[in-house]
């Protein structure tokens, strides 16, 4: 049984106004595993986040080829059920955005909407979700306060909570750290060790010192094009293509 639980083949994308972020694009998403895609600006990498949950038909895009199997499946198939997709593949961007809600409501409503109307079982969801992204300790006594009274960190945590209420197989990070603390940062980076036996997540950080530090694999995407990718130790330290070593010394980007 193969563990690649997101296999993406020969993906192309263009956008109406010519510009072509993915191109040819060969890669595998191993499971239970941090997967880390990083690169200068504009290589294509939340693009590609985009595509792994469909959320890139939101975009204006004037063509899109090459399969994204998901267990086999392929998820550019029109046919797909895109809202049952996007509860199987979570996202968290670089900026929070808590809904207008109480803390405790941000993650119910989509428990909710998902068709859960046992508020046990709700009410032990959320506090499992919270848990896991390492918020419950510090809001506990707070969860009928407005979301918004939380600290960067802490909305930001509480939009990865929001995701694992729902339970998804995998979770893409598009710079989920990079408007916080050292320390809220270093949560994060821990609940993806803890966590990765039972998710398959997706990282695009925002610099390289993290993708060093968290990736079990990783992918340098330059201009469209995936220039290198290996076991995350083995590249950053013993990189076998010039481009990625330049870009890893610091010669550009």
């Amino acid at each position: 049984m193969s563990n690649f639980k997101i296999s993406i083949r020969d993906l192309h994308v263009r956008y109406q106004d010519g510009k072509t972020p993915l191109r040819g694009i060969n890669l595998d998403i191993i499971a239970n595993k941090i997967n880390v895609i990083f690169g200068p600006s504009g290589g294509g990498k939340s693009t590609l986040i985009r595509v792994l949950n469909r959320l890139i038909d939101l975009s204006d895009v004037d063509e899109i080829r090459g399969e994204v199997l998901l267990d086999g499946v392929d998820i550019l198939d029109p046919e797909i059920d895109v809202i049952e997709l996007r509860r199987r593949v979570g996202v968290v961007f670089s900026r929070p955005i808590p809904l207008p809600m109480t803390i405790h409501e941000n993650i119910s409503f989509g428990l909710e909407v998902a068709g859960e109307k046992d508020e046990k079982i709700i009410s032990r969801k959320v506090e499992h979700a919270l848990r896991q992204a390492v918020l419950w300790d510090e809001i506990y006594d707070r969860l009928d306060d407005p979301a918004s009274s939380l600290s960067g960190g802490q909305q930001q945590r509480l939009c990865l909570a929001r995701v694992l209420a729902l339970e998804p197989e995998v979770i893409l990070l598009d710079e989920p750290t990079s408007a916080l603390d050292p320390v809220s940062t270093r949560k994060i980076e821990e609940f993806l060790e803890k966590a990765k036996d039972d998710y398959t997540f997706l990282l695009a950080p925002h610099n390289q010192q993290q993708a060093a530090r968290v990736a079990d694999f990783a992918a340098f995407f330059l201009q469209g094009e995936l220039i290198e990718y290996g076991v995350g130790e083995e590249l950053f330290f013993n990189p076998r293509v010039k481009k990625t070593a330049d870009y890893i010394q610091g010669r550009f980007g």
